[in-house]
């Protein structure tokens, strides 16, 4: 955390005089941003894409879903550590617990006995810790290669990746091979790329960059408040709702 800390200073730094223009600027980088979005798209279209469908195709559906459990299994102590920082002990409790029964009962992840036993992921990041905690999103950032980000997000990242998972401990991190990591980090990725081809189907609109943009945002603020995001049509509503018949 030496290492980490001082990043992430550095990161956060411009958000206090960033904060008031947030509301009515989201997206104060908007042609930085399109133009990575733009290179990403090119990646996507002619590597990340088609070695996901090509992964999608050779992987049996039940072996697919097995990767997909055991990465997101690894992911619980990155979801304890957040939720300890954000102080929900529950929270906290209920990751532990579901990594615990996971791997153990679960065959190291591959199987997600704790959503069958009706225990439920409680997916933290440190991006939302920091929001957590009152720092602000800051503008709308596309990182190449990761895609949709915030400043705060970003830095969050940056915490993610310096918080230790279950193959950082004595003895594991001594048994994986360094290549062996890699492997694992792509992977993931292909995993990752591989479960949102059926998502492609809801994008909508004559801008793929707005929407996108605007359903991460959107997303990202459902998270970091727990689900309780203002209505903005609440008060038009309550007018309609006041008017004769």
């Amino acid at each position: 955390m030496k290492r980490v800390l001082p990043l992430i200073f550095i990161l956060l730094f411009p958000l206090s005089a960033m904060a008031a223009s947030e509301a009515s600027d989201p997206d104060p980088w908007e042609p930085f941003n399109r133009s990575v979005f733009s290179l990403n798209e090119w990646l996507d279209t002619y590597i990340a894409k088609p070695v996901a469908e090509g992964y999608r195709y050779v992987m049996p559906s039940v072996a697919d879903q097995g990767v997909t459990n055991f990465f997101r299994n690894l992911g619980e102590l990155e979801n304890t550590v957040n939720n300890l920082l954000q102080l929900k002990f529950e929270g906290a409790g209920v990751s532990l617990g579901r990594f615990a029964l996971n791997s153990t009962v679960g065959w190291f992840g591959l199987v997600d006995v704790a959503t069958h036993a009706g225990i439920y992921e409680r997916d933290e990041d440190f991006g939302q810790t920091l929001g957590y905690w009152g720092v602000p999103n800051g503008p709308y950032l596309m990182l190449p290669v990761f895609g949709p980000s915030t400043l705060r997000d970003t830095a969050g990242r940056v915490g993610d990746w310096y918080t230790p998972g279950p193959l950082d401990f004595e003895p594991m991190s001594e048994e994986i091979h360094p290549d062996t990591r890699l492997g694992m980090t792509g992977l993931n990725a292909v995993d990752k790329r591989a479960d949102l081809l059926a998502a492609e189907r809801v994008v909508f609109g004559d801008d793929k960059y707005v929407f996108l943009r605007d359903a991460y945002l959107q997303t990202r603020e459902f998270k970091v408040n727990d689900g309780a995001v203002t209505d903005p049509f609440s008060d038009s509503i309550d007018d309609f709702e006041d008017l004769p018949e």
